[in-house]
């Protein structure tokens, strides 16, 4: 539920702090009447966020189990590398996201109402995809239908109230250090998911090594344990991974853990010798 939790607080403050800034420029430069279309294009990608939601829910129960083990797999598969470039797209951008958007929001507005409708329907849509895709892997990999949704729309009401105290004024917190840490543990996160998904694979053929356990500690974890099941809703742990599973997982954990939290590198100017004391033209 907590990992839930994170996803739905981390993608909906985007989306709620891209929707605050959309809304904050154009009242300060005057264009009140045009917040219409903005409002418009937000809910059209919400809307389609719950389209697509349910289509991979009642899609996929259609199918038989093997194509329903594939699917999944490869659906964890592409949302562990969705929210792997997310984490990494936000790390880069938190300082510029402002500037980036009032850029493009400009130019919506040379363009027309329907330029503003699309430009807020991308800006929102591509987290409420990503969100989506992302809670329905983890439904399917707890089991567990209710907590999971329950966690990712507590996640999403905060959002929603944090941005609306940010567009308030009333609240300050460093952006850039909040989604650093949280992107790390949705990293943690993601890589329980990609292991669940190479289990999903494994049981639909189409990977090797289903029956070659890593180690089995059910025992001393019991996956009906309140720990085993606290583990398993904020990890995906399985007590007893395929060595295939503790392969992937640490192949994806250890680099990506490692590139996430390593400083980012500042840009440095060097201006030639014969420069020294003349004026600069830039």
């Amino acid at each position: 539920m907590f990992g839930n939790y994170l996803i739905g607080l981390r993608e909906g403050l985007e989306a709620s702090l891209v929707v605050c800034i959309l809304i904050a420029y154009l009242v300060k430069t005057g264009n009140r009447s045009r917040l219409v279309p903005v409002w418009t294009g937000v809910a059209i990608a919400v809307a389609l966020s719950l389209v697509f939601g349910a289509l991979l829910q009642f899609g996929s129960s259609t199918l038989t189990f093997q194509a329903q083990e594939i699917l999944g797999g490869t659906l964890s598969v592409l949302s562990v590398g969705l929210v792997t470039w997310m984490v990494f797209w936000m790390r880069r951008t938190a300082r510029h996201l402002k500037s980036e958007l009032q850029g493009k929001l400009d130019a919506a507005l040379a363009l027309g109402t329907g330029a503003l409708v699309i430009t807020s329907f991308f800006a929102v849509g591509r987290e409420g995809l990503e969100t989506s895709l992302f809670i329905w892997t983890a439904v399917q990999a707890s089991g567990d239908g209710v907590r999971p949704l329950v966690g990712a729309l507590l996640g999403l009401a905060t959002s929603v109230v944090l941005g609306w105290l940010f567009y308030k004024g009333t609240l300050r917190i460093n952006l850039a250090k909040f989604f650093r840490w949280t992107g790390a543990m949705l990293v943690l996160v993601a890589a329980g998911v990609l292991a669940y998904g190479i289990h999903d694979l494994q049981e639909g053929d189409l990977l090797p090594g289903l029956r070659s356990l890593a180690f089995d500690i059910s025992g001393a974890i019991p996956p009906d344990s309140w720990y085993g099941t606290l583990l398993k809703g904020v990890f995906n742990f399985k007590p007893d991974p395929t060595v295939l599973q503790v392969i992937v997982w640490l192949l994806y954990l250890v680099p990506v853990m490692a590139l996430f939290l390593a400083p980012e590198r500042t840009r440095t100017v060097t201006r030639p010798r014969g420069s020294v004391g003349r004026p600069s033209t830039e």
